[in-house]
C-alpha cells in the first residue's frame, strides 16, 4: 500500500545555485530559503529526496567520488539545520557527450522518471500525493511522466521558461513556495 509522499527537489538550480558543472564546496552556495522549505515539508511529514541529473560526471568534468563527496558534505550541512534528506538519487549519465561508459540513454536520467519510480519503490511513495520542484522543463517533463500530483517549476535565473500546461505552479522564491505549500494550517 503506498502511503508515504515525498518532496523531490531537483540539486542544482533549486538546493544550490546553478553555475555549470558544480562539484566542489567553493562552488556550492545553497539557494536563500532552501532550509526553511524542507525543514516546514519535513515537519508536514514529507520525505525528503533529492533527483538529480550530474551530465558532468559523464562529460568527464568531475568523478562520481567527487559527486559523492560533495553530496555527503551537503547533507550535514543539511543535518546541522536538523534537516532529514532521505537519499539523493543521481544519474551520471548522458545520451550524447557521455564519455566512455557514461554515454548512455537511460530511463533514469530527467526528463525520464526513472529516479522517481526508483524512489516509489524504495519508500512505498504515493507520487500522487507528491511534490516535486525543479528549474528546468526536463524536471516537468518527468514529474508529468511519474504523475507527481504537484510540480513546482522554480525560476532561479539559469532558465527562462514560461509557464506550460504541465506546471502546477511557477515562482521566483522558495519562500513562495513554503508558504504556499508547506504552511501548517491550523
Amino acid at each position: 500500500m503506498l502511503k508515504n509522499k515525498a518532496l523531490f527537489l531537483d540539486r542544482d538550480g533549486v538546493i544550490n545555485i546553478d553555475y555549470p558543472y558544480v562539484h566542489s564546496r567553493e562552488e556550492f552556495h545553497f539557494q536563500k530559503g532552501i532550509f526553511e522549505l524542507c525543514r516546514a515539508a519535513q515537519s508536514l511529514n514529507y520525505l525528503l529526496l533529492v533527483v538529480t541529473n550530474q551530465s558532468g560526471i559523464a562529460r568527464g568534468y568531475f568523478t562520481e567520488v567527487d559527486f559523492l563527496e560533495l553530496t555527503e558534505w551537503m547533507l550535514d550541512r543539511f543535518a546541522e539545520q536538523q534537516i532529514y534528506i532521505a537519499r539523493v538519487y543521481f544519474c551520471p549519465f548522458h545520451p550524447v557527450y557521455g564519455v566512455g561508459r557514461y554515454k548512455s540513454d537511460t530511463p533514469f536520467r530527467k526528463p525520464h522518471p526513472g529516479m522517481l519510480f526508483r524512489a516509489r519503490t524504495d519508500f512505498s511513495l504515493d507520487l500522487a500525493a507528491s511534490v516535486l520542484i525543479g528549474d528546468k522543463q526536463l524536471d516537468m517533463e518527468a514529474a508529468q511522466a511519474a504523475g507527481i500530483g504537484t510540480k513546482i517549476l522554480f525560476r532561479s535565473g539559469t532558465e527562462n521558461i514560461e509557464a506550460q500546461e504541465d506546471h502546477s505552479y511557477v515562482s521566483n522564491s522558495l519562500d513562495d513556495i513554503r508558504h504556499r505549500f508547506f504552511a501548517l494550517n491550523i
